[in-house]
């Protein structure tokens, strides 16, 4: 099994998961061994799972203001746990990898592979939603038809984004191509860069 097929198993698994409580203060257990790939895979579609749910649910036009800011927190949060499980993801492979001899003329790609991870478990959010909006019963033919050609499109882009992935971890395992592993430098959450944080 290849790697992208591992998270698209996980990622499927993992969401279909949630939406049986359909609940964002639900806690799941990871059912995969502490520290191992499955289990930051598991970790981060989880984690993007629940902010989804949040990112709808601060959408409502009537939400209470209170409420509002207090889920607006939440997501700034998740995010920040999203950014640091993409960062482990990236160590895994740059530790998996560490002792490849990156070939003569070899390059970089234009992002990492977590980062290309993320878009994957974003995408098995767009392809489970997508598809229950073509199973909706009180929808307009116009509706459902629009919705089960975005369905369609849409995997086919995580068919283009596995391959993609799976192509440029054996580029980098042939030394082909090879990885660096940017910190964060998120400034909006750090009391010592944000001006409105530090100058209080």
């Amino acid at each position: 099994m290849s790697f992208s097929e591992i998270c698209n198993r996980i990622f499927s698994d993992t969401t279909k998961l949630y939406h049986q409580t359909d609940d964002v203060d639900f806690t799941a257990v990871n059912p995969y061994k502490e520290g191992s790939i499955e289990f930051l895979l598991f970790s981060k579609n989880w984690i993007d799972t629940v902010q989804w749910h949040l990112e709808d649910i601060i959408r409502d036009p009537n939400i209470d203001p209170v409420e509002a800011l207090k889920i607006k927190r939440r997501i700034d949060k998740s995010n920040q746990d999203r950014t640091d499980l993409v960062e482990y993801i990236d160590g895994y492979f740059m530790n998996k990898y560490i002792g490849v001899k990156a070939q003569t003329g070899a390059g970089l790609n234009t992002e990492t592979p977590a980062w290309a991870v993320d878009r994957l478990s974003i995408l098995a959010l767009k392809i489970y939603h997508m598809e229950q909006e073509t199973l909706r019963k009180e929808a307009s033919p116009e509706h459902l038809a629009s919705c089960k050609q975005k369905h369609e499109t849409l995997l086919t882009q995580r068919v283009d984004l596995s391959t993609a992935i799976d192509e440029l971890l054996a580029d980098i395992e042939a030394g082909r191509k090879y990885m660096k592993l940017y910190k964060q430098m998120k400034m909006y959450n750090d009391p010592a860069l944000n001006p409105v944080l530090y100058k209080k």
